[in-house]
């Protein structure tokens, strides 16, 4: 126990950025009420080189604990046989938990330094597509066509909202336009690299029943120009008007799954 008017100073030691390690130990001493803590952050310790240099700044100090989150097993093998040999006062705040899960689970951990890290930036990626997405949903925010990755053009009820927010999920940032007959596209869509744009058309008679049942769902007249089979034709004949313009990818949508339609997509998309 160190004296009255001494410091305890906790080596935090990481083979990633430490927030792991930081977070655990930042959650410790809220539990005790004192200021003679002081933290000091060693990242990025991927090498038995670099670790011994932070050990050797150890022995430099009164009093120190050692609180490290290492997963690579030479580092861990290292540390352990150090922190022995020179009594060091040292907690490994992952180690054992790995081992009981792995124990559990029966499999073996990926050893892999910052994997957290990176499954939360993945994370994070998803959101922004996601939020992308909605804000570049059915027109919205034209003049930011030029970040998304996919611009889908199609007339209504050919799974456009659907579609982009599967692919949100996927980590692309999707926009998409509706074609209508009385609204001139805008400009910025013919600006784009064509390989970026899709088109989305349907067949005539599947598209005439799913919107006879959203007419229906929404208690509209079933016969309403919606549904009719002259005014989808028109539609149809206007999109196809505009993705041979802009010469873009057109993926037929009767009777596929979102998930077929996607993955025909992004096919097409790694083949170019």
């Amino acid at each position: 126990m160190i004296k009255p008017d001494e410091d305890l100073i906790i080596f935090i030691i990481s083979d990633s950025v430490g927030k792991t390690a930081e977070n655990v130990i930042n959650a410790v001493t809220s539990q005790f009420e004192t200021n003679r803590i002081e933290i000091k952050k060693f990242n990025n310790v991927t090498n038995i080189a670099k670790l011994s240099k932070v050990i050797n700044k150890a022995l430099e100090e009164d009093n120190v604990l050692l609180a490290y989150t290492i997963i690579l097993p030479e580092l861990c093998k290292y540390i352990e046989s150090e922190v022995q040999r020179l009594n060091l006062p040292s907690v490994d705040l992952i180690g054992p938990a790995v081992n009981k899960i792995s124990d559990l689970v029966g499999q073996r951990p990926e050893r892999e330094p910052g994997l957290n890290r990176r499954l939360d930036q993945e994370y994070f990626k998803r959101i922004d597509c996601i939020e992308f997405a909605v804000r570049c949903d059915d027109g919205k925010n034209i003049s930011k066509l030029d970040q998304a990755d996919f611009v889908l053009i199609g007339i209504s009820r050919t799974s456009k909202t659907p579609l982009s927010m599967y692919l949100a999920n996927q980590g692309y940032k999707p926009a998409n336009i509706p074609l209508v007959p009385e609204v001139t596209p805008p400009q910025e869509l013919y600006e784009l690299p064509s390989k970026k744009v899709v088109g989305l058309t349907i067949d005539p008679d599947n598209l005439r029943g799913i919107r006879e049942e959203r007419l229906r769902v929404m208690n509209f007249n079933k016969r309403a120009n919606y549904a009719r089979v002259n005014r989808i034709l028109e539609e149809l004949t206007f999109a196809e008007e505009i993705m041979k313009k802009v010469g873009c990818m057109v993926v037929n949508v009767t009777n596929k799954s979102i998930e077929e339609t996607a993955s025909k997509i992004l096919a097409e998309a790694n083949e170019s």
